[in-house]
């Protein structure tokens, strides 16, 4: 069950990645004057659909993955604080971003403050996701999938 999800969860952050980066795209490009349709609605929630699955695999992951581990010592090694602290606290606050950011853009009035929303909130929320991730380079112990 560890390896399917730890799979599904590093497979996962490229649809997150690629769909905030469209929904990014999508409002900077028609915050000047676009009309806020069905279709920008839709990219939106996709795009913020996908982080919270990927969240609530990742929560999973939290508590069954042996990288999380709060034995003596653990904030000295830099693995197991990463897991343990630093991974799990920067996603929340990303994703509690791109969740107000969709709210935001729900309740304007104007389609410029709905766009602004949405670029302003999934950009910091995705620079955030991106400074958080294991990449390989950074050995943690992370990998490309």
């Amino acid at each position: 069950m560890y390896s399917g999800l730890l799979h599904a969860h590093s497979g996962l952050r490229w649809l997150v990645l690629i769909f905030l980066i469209v929904a990014i795209a999508n409002a900077f490009s028609k915050k000047k004057s676009g009309v806020w349709t069905p279709k920008d609605r839709k990219l939106s929630a996709m795009a913020m659909g996908m982080v919270h699955l990927q969240f609530v695999i990742g929560l999973v992951l939290y508590f069954i993955s042996p990288k999380v581990s709060f034995t003596e010592g653990f904030m000295q090694n830099d693995v197991l604080r990463f897991y343990a602290v630093e991974h799990i606290s920067m996603m929340i606050v990303a994703i509690a971003l791109i969740s107000i950011g969709h709210s935001k853009a729900k309740k304007a009035a104007i389609d410029s403050k709905k766009f602004g929303a949405i670029a302003t909130f999934y950009l910091i929320g995705l620079i955030i996701m991106l400074a958080s991730i294991p990449w390989p380079f950074r050995n943690l112990g992370g990998a490309w999938f």
